[in-house]
């Protein structure tokens, strides 16, 4: 545990914060500023809001000596991503009444809102609240959305299993009751602080994540999380999870203590109770032993490497009471969404939309955001979000399936879906410029036009129809998962990324930087070359991924 003389600031923040309340309700009164205090920039995440600024107009401000053109990007709490029709119509109302308007859906199969002013903050939040919908620790030092895999025709149990994601949730939500204080004007119950037996005064030294995912699809790229768990299904029946922990994408550049790494698999538990117990105790075992000192070193993934997977796991039995079982036998043969109609066990159909890049918005191409809207009004298909950006319209009964069709068809939601080639629906991005304040370079404005130059090569050397991933990330920090992907473009300047190759398409293996600093002609020269001798040398049925690590990676 690091000695207390050696804290973060951000951790005597999170001490000194009187339950995560500091002093934001001075600070959301103060009319003269669109900035929050400095101490209530850091607690304001733990109530799922950033503050931001509009980077396009940063030296536009500055020379007119104008403060920053400051907002906030809000986050919903949705475990599992779904939402109900009527969730969406009003998502969407508030959307184009606080925001820029873009509902963006997340890698965490959730959806944020950008350019969300300070003084509409409150009646945002308490427009969700009338839904149903909360922001609560959706950001910060905390659990943050539990994912689980997202389509429901991918096992006739995923019910069963979709409803674990809410019940981890649920126990790891902080017990402070400052959020309904803050933005609900609730009063506060007691002056004695609420006890908090997970989080303490503390939280967690940083962010933490969990996934569940359904094999054969590893649609949550569950190794990636902090808590990665596998459902293992016998003879139709659920027996229990397999546990995976300290996956994490983020590094620095130049600095080598920091790396992205997978989840180490510690064991297999055969009960719901078993199962709330071992992640419990995996975050209490974070909270006492992550490093609070550096936060570039604080999550699980150092805490677990400092340790030793072997000196983990007999902690982590210490805690819990009883022993993880070996890990059962489990096999993912794919990691995407699958497009267009299907049909799940019960007769119930669901059509994944392509969603580029996560951005629901009206465009000169594509009326997305309406399209969505009138099928929400029409009361006959919930909302579900994959780890990948799209949006399944789900649980849609067969006599409504026409109707639901005829729109999609009409907005041209079918034909765009069709249309897009194979690495794009294969892409992700994250969001980078202009409102994250981390970005060094763009991602969600780019790589769409990146992709239309690639894709050529791709026709060039007859490989349009492989399904290669491509993610690209503002910055090293892996809100893209880059390093988890066949092709990753990484961040380093504007208009430079680091070029990275050799992940699986499984998700079971990272890639491996090959070029640093490449701008857009340097990127496309590099690809062609790749892909030309990846057309004429691989094998039969091997991926991009495997035949660039066998080829240029494992030999080094």
């Amino acid at each position: 545990m690091s000695e207390a003389k050696n804290l973060s600031s951000v951790e005597r923040i999170k001490m000194a914060s009187d339950g995560l309340r500091g002093t934001l309700k001075q600070s959301l009164q103060d009319n003269i500023t669109g900035a929050l205090r400095e101490d209530d920039q850091s607690l304001i995440k733990f109530h799922g809001l950033y503050q931001q600024d509009d980077r396009d107009r940063r030296e536009e401000r500055s020379t007119k000596k104008l403060e920053w053109l400051y907002s906030y990007m809000i986050r919903l709490r949705l475990p599992g991503g779904f939402l109900k029709p009527e969730q969406w119509i009003g998502l969407h109302h508030v959307a184009g009444e606080h925001s820029t308007g873009t509902i963006k859906i997340t890698t965490r199969q959730t959806v944020q809102l950008h350019g969300v002013l300070k003084s509409s903050i409150k009646p945002t939040i308490k427009t969700f609240n009338t839904l149903s919908l909360d922001s609560i620790a959706t950001c910060g030092d905390v659990n943050r959305n539990v994912m689980c895999s997202a389509h429901p025709g991918q096992s006739a149990l995923h019910e069963e299993i979709f409803r674990y994601a809410d019940k981890l949730s649920q126990m790891a939500l902080p017990k402070t009751r400052a959020y309904y204080e803050i933005w609900l004007d609730k009063e506060q119950l007691a002056e004695k602080k609420e006890d908090d037996p997970l989080y303490q005064d503390r939280y967690l030294p940083r962010k933490f994540k969990i996934a569940i995912a359904i094999p054969p699809n590893n649609d949550v790229d569950v190794f990636t999380n902090d808590v990665g768990l596998i459902a293992i299904i016998e003879n139709n029946q659920l027996k229990g999870f397999n546990i995976a922990a300290g996956g994490g994408m983020g590094a620095t550049h130049g600095n080598p203590q920091t790396y992205p790494r997978l989840g180490s698999l510690l064991g297999f538990v055969d009960s719901e109770e078993k199962l709330l117990k071992a992640v419990y105790g995996i975050m209490t075992l974070q909270r006492d032993h992550g490093n609070r000192s550096d936060r570039k070193l604080a999550r699980l993934k150092y805490t677990i490497d400092r340790f030793g997977v072997p000196a983990f796991i007999e902690e982590l039995e210490k805690r819990i009471g009883f022993q993880l079982e070996p890990a059962k036998p489990y096999t993912f043969t794919e990691r995407k969404d699958h497009y267009g109609w299907e049909r799940n066990h019960q007769g119930r159909w669901y059509y994944t939309v392509f969603v580029e890049n996560g951005r629901v918005l009206d465009d000169e191409k594509l009326p997305l955001k309406t399209a969505l809207f009138e099928i929400a009004k029409t009361g006959k298909a919930n909302f579900r979000f994959t780890g990948s950006q799209n949006v399944i319209l789900s649980d849609i009964e067969e006599k409504d399936k026409p109707e639901i069709e005829e729109l999609l068809s009409r907005f041209g939601i079918i034909g765009h879906t069709e249309r897009s080639g194979n690495v794009r629906k294969n892409s992700i991005a994250c969001v980078a410029f202009n409102t994250c304040p981390l970005a060094l370079a763009e991602a969600q404005r780019y790589l769409p036009v990146l992709i239309s130059k690639i894709e050529p090569i791709l026709y060039k050397y007859a490989l349009q129809d492989e399904e290669i991933t491509v993610r690209m990330t503002g910055c090293p920090n892996g809100c893209g998962r880059s390093s988890a992907a066949e092709i990753g473009f990484i961040g380093t300047s504007y208009g430079q990324y680091n070029l990275h190759i050799g992940g699986d398409r499984l998700g079971e293996r990272l890639n491996t930087k090959y070029k640093e600093n490449l701008g857009e002609d340097e990127i496309l020269q590099s690809l062609d070359e790749l892909l030309g001798v990846y057309k004429t040398e691989r094998k039969q049925g091997e991926t991009f991924g495997d035949f660039s690590y066998r080829k240029w990676i494992s030999k080094n």
